[in-house]
């Protein structure tokens, strides 16, 4: 298997939703929240025009522009060159192509959240150039390849102009309540080759400074080394915003796991209540412990996979024994993890359903104990 199979095949593993992910979204909330929408057409030359001048916004991942509600978002972009060419040829042929999803904040601008990579691939075609190279369609029929958008005829032109392209566009006042309407609204529209996961679509309308710290946390090193690869789907990071939500409040934990974690990002978007410094240095305190006692299989469950259950359950039992006195030794901590792992109860709580209230709290508790006692 050469390089790029080899990485071919990562992206499509790490691409599919887990069972778990596939649970929280199938998993409905207790109260449905009302949104406020509109559907309209816009010309693909008119999209292209809101585009250039940022009247429509493709928000990157990330803090993103603090003028934006909803920022933050959109994972890299990933349509390959045949995808691009072909959806071009659509518009030419008159095809009818899928909608895009806006958001209308308070100034008026739109906000992509659903139609990144046609938008993108109409902004590049425009532009003539893709990846600092000409775009020049080449994965398309006999009649159209070979052409640049300078170098279509102007009956070309004008098909292409003149196509009509459905928005759905979703209005927010930048609340919680507004935002979670949103996100409801898009879990539904959720669908297609590559969903979405439930942490793509919460930092799409949640950005802010904690979002920025959760990078932060997931650039460190021995964290790197514990968890592995990044994660082309951002599991490691929601991973740590896991640790995080309960390490401050498993008391509050409720189903759906979307939606306790949905809240917490909202209440401390900006890192509202919450002591970073300490945070951030019980993260690390305990990475390393866990790295240089039992090592990365502490991670791992009957699995080559990091158990995302009982991840949590380790960092969070460690970080409270760490704020409760001094620093155990790796020795310690090795001891633990495996007393923790061999203990029969825990088995139950980190397979299968692993977000209910009570495997939750349970493995937290049993899991605190264990530390506790080195």
């Amino acid at each position: 298997m050469t390089d790029g199979e080899a990485r071919t095949l990562f992206e499509a593993e790490d691409d599919a939703l887990t069972l778990e992910e596939r649970e929280d979204l199938a998993t409905a909330e207790s109260e449905a929240e009302p949104v406020t929408y509109t559907g309209t057409d816009f010309d693909v030359e008119g999209l292209v025009r809101r585009l250039k001048r940022g009247d429509i916004v493709i928000p990157t991942f990330g803090h993103g522009d603090d003028s934006l509600e909803v920022a933050g978002f959109q994972r890299g972009f990933v349509w390959r060159r045949p995808q691009m060419d072909r959806f071009i040829e659509s518009l030419l042929m008159g095809y009818p192509i899928p909608g895009i999803m806006l958001v209308q904040q308070v100034d008026r601008r739109y906000l992509v959240l659903d139609g990144q990579q046609r938008l993108r691939t109409l902004g590049a075609f425009y532009a003539g150039v893709h990846g600092g190279r000409e775009f020049i369609l080449e994965n398309v029929a006999e009649e159209f390849r070979g052409l640049t958008y300078r170098t279509l005829i102007p009956e070309q032109r004008r098909q292409l102009d003149n196509t009509f392209i459905q928005a759905t566009i979703v209005k927010t006042d930048g609340s919680n309540q507004s935002l979670e309407a949103i996100y409801q609204v898009f879990e539904r529209l959720n669908s297609g080759g590559t969903q979405l996961t439930p942490h793509e679509i919460r930092i799409a309308l949640y950005p802010g400074a904690l979002v920025d710290f959760l990078e932060q946390l997931n650039k460190m090193q021995d964290w790197r080394d514990l968890y592995g690869n990044r994660s082309l789907r951002l599991r490691d990071q929601e991973l740590i915003l896991r640790i995080i939500a309960l390490y401050q409040n498993s008391n509050g934990y409720f189903r759906p796991q979307k939606k306790f974690l949905n809240e917490f990002l909202g209440d401390h978007r900006n890192l509202e209540g919450l002591d970073s410094n300490k945070i951030g240095t019980l993260f690390s305190d305990a990475s390393k412990l866990l790295l240089a006692g039992p090592g990365k299989t502490a991670l791992r469950y009957q699995s080559s996979q990091v158990n995302a259950a009982l991840t949590e359950a380790l960092f969070v039992g460690l970080m409270r024994r760490i704020d409760g006195g001094s620093l155990p030794t790796p020795e310690e901590v090795d001891f633990a993890v495996r007393a923790f792992i061999a203990n029969k109860e825990t088995s139950a709580t980190i397979s299968g359903s692993t977000a209910t209230e009570e495997y939750v709290r349970k493995r937290l508790e049993m899991a605190t104990k264990t530390f506790a006692r080195i």
